[in-house]
């Protein structure tokens, strides 16, 4: 047996009779087991209730008895995003941004029923996830098993004896390395069982999960590098364990809190109202269907009556209100567009700003990475408000054209005032059935990849970090032996 492995199995044989070690690692893995059951059973839960309001609200727009097509505009349906199968081990935003929206004509709503809304403040500070139990308490648990590995040694006087016996540092330093690596390795094992399961049972895609086993990989091999590396240049364990505490609050807690604060202040975005009132603005100037003197309507009145060769709109083979009503959704969705552009690109911005404290905080680079490869980020949600507003504007657009051809001018203005006329307005109900229903299209795996760049190559800085602390440690080591 090599000396390193020799020096890696004394380490365990210490871990195993400190008390205070084995406690800590026990609670973990207690903790990463429930965080994997109720995960997995909680999105499983979630995904299934979903599924049952989209049937719901299917069944209930389909069922609608013989209206005026305007009626159904108003009428409006429901759109639930469903969760992605890795969401059970990394949730991600899903919490904050809501999973279903309102749609309805002439207006865009925002998405609601986010767990966080509905919950109490403590679901503002984490959900009890796999991946929170491995970001936040994973370090803390390596910092109290490891932080004397080595420190021990040099308190108790044993490097002195280790030097005589012809002991390398590299040799020290890989196989305290090596036993912390070990405990490592045990915290990732739940995590390791729920993707797994997501992938078997769920169907979750394997180079997703496989991608996210490594990156909890990295991260937590980081924090092996950087627990032996303080352990080894302190003058004794209380010292390295303070620094070490000081570590993990400051890149685990305090960074990941104050980095979306800083990037909203850098980047500010208009409030839902603000944003509102500027719609409405623009579309004051850019034209008002109900007006019949508006320039923009009256010019699109002439084009209409010139298209079909007649001078005045009851004379054409349709009804010009849904043409009207076709026109004026085309405008309100065009507007809708450009405002949730610039929306998007702010909070891109906001996003990148977060991320770049990465560099400050191994947490913040595996949450990035962690969320993109669980399809659980900002992308995926801006995926479902974007689809969302496609099919708003195919269904209403859909109901419009509905009322220009099988609703007559004539019928559509007497409505209110003859009975008759009120009944033939109400289409055949087979309409609504034909709307499509919504299909949510997740992110691909290229796409996820791609998000998740930024982080696995911040990850990727802090490896190469960690290394490059063990050899400084190691030299510092061999200088002391």
């Amino acid at each position: 047996m090599s000396r390193t492995r020799l020096i890696a199995a004394n380490e365990w044989r210490l871990m195993r009779r400190n008390h205070v070690a084995r406690l800590a690692l026990l609670m973990l893995l207690a903790l990463s087991a429930i965080a994997t059951f109720t995960s997995i059973a909680h999105r499983a839960e979630s995904d299934a209730l979903r599924a049952r309001f989209q049937a719901q609200a299917d069944r209930e727009f389909d069922g609608q008895p013989a209206r005026h097509p305007h009626r159904m505009v108003h009428y409006g349906h429901f759109v639930f995003r469903p969760m992605p199968a890795l969401a059970a081990f990394d949730p991600g935003v899903d919490a904050f941004t809501g999973n279903t929206i309102f749609l309805e004509g002439h207006r865009q709503n925002s998405a609601n029923f986010g767990d966080v809304r509905q919950s109490s403040l403590l679901a503002h500070f984490g959900q009890l996830t796999p991946a929170f139990v491995l970001q936040v308490l994973g370090p803390l648990v390596l910092v109290f098993v490891g932080f004397g590995t080595i420190a021990r040694e040099r308190e108790s006087g044993t490097l002195r004896y280790l030097k005589a016996q012809g002991l390398a540092a590299r040799s020290l330093i890989a196989g305290k390395a090596l036993a912390l690596g070990g405990i490592a390795a045990l915290m990732l094992a739940p995590a390791l069982f729920s993707l797994g399961w997501l992938v078997v049972v769920e169907a979750a895609p394997l180079s997703g999960a496989l991608l996210l086993a490594i990156s909890y990989a990295i991260y937590l091999l980081f924090w092996v590098m950087a627990v032996i590396a303080a352990s080894s240049m302190t003058r004794d364990a209380r010292s390295a364990l303070l620094y070490l505490l000081g570590l993990w609050a400051l890149t685990t807690i305090l960074v990941p809190r104050i980095a979306p604060d800083i990037a909203l202040a850098a980047t500010p975005l208009p409030t839902r109202l603000e944003t509102d009132i500027a719609i409405q603005d623009d579309l004051r100037r850019i034209g008002d269907s109900h007006n019949p003197n508006d320039p923009h309507f009256a010019a699109f009145k002439a084009e209409t009556l010139k298209r079909y060769g007649v001078t005045k709109v009851d004379d054409l083979p349709v009804n010009y209100r849904g043409l009207l009503a076709m026109e004026g959704e085309k405008i309100t969705s065009r507007l809708f567009d450009k405002y949730n552009d610039t929306q998007f690109t702010v909070q891109a911005r906001q996003g990148d700003t977060a991320t770049g404290f990465g560099f400050l905080s191994p947490a913040i680079a595996l949450r990035s990475a962690s969320m993109a490869l669980s399809g659980t980020d900002l992308d995926g949600h801006k995926r479902f408000l974007e689809q969302a507003e496609a099919y708003r504007y195919a269904i209403v657009q859909e109901l419009n054209r509905l009322q220009a051809e099988a609703v007559t001018f004539a019928d559509d203005g007497n409505r209110n005032k003859d009975p008759e006329a009120a009944r033939r307005v109400r289409i055949d109900p087979k309409h609504w059935h034909d709307v499509p229903d919504f299909t949510y299209r997740p992110a691909s795996l290229d796409e996820r990849l791609r998000a998740a760049v930024p982080g696995l190559a911040l990850l990727l800085f802090w490896l190469a970090a960690g290394a490059a602390m063990l050899r400084l440690a190691s030299r510092r080591i061999g200088a002391a032996l």
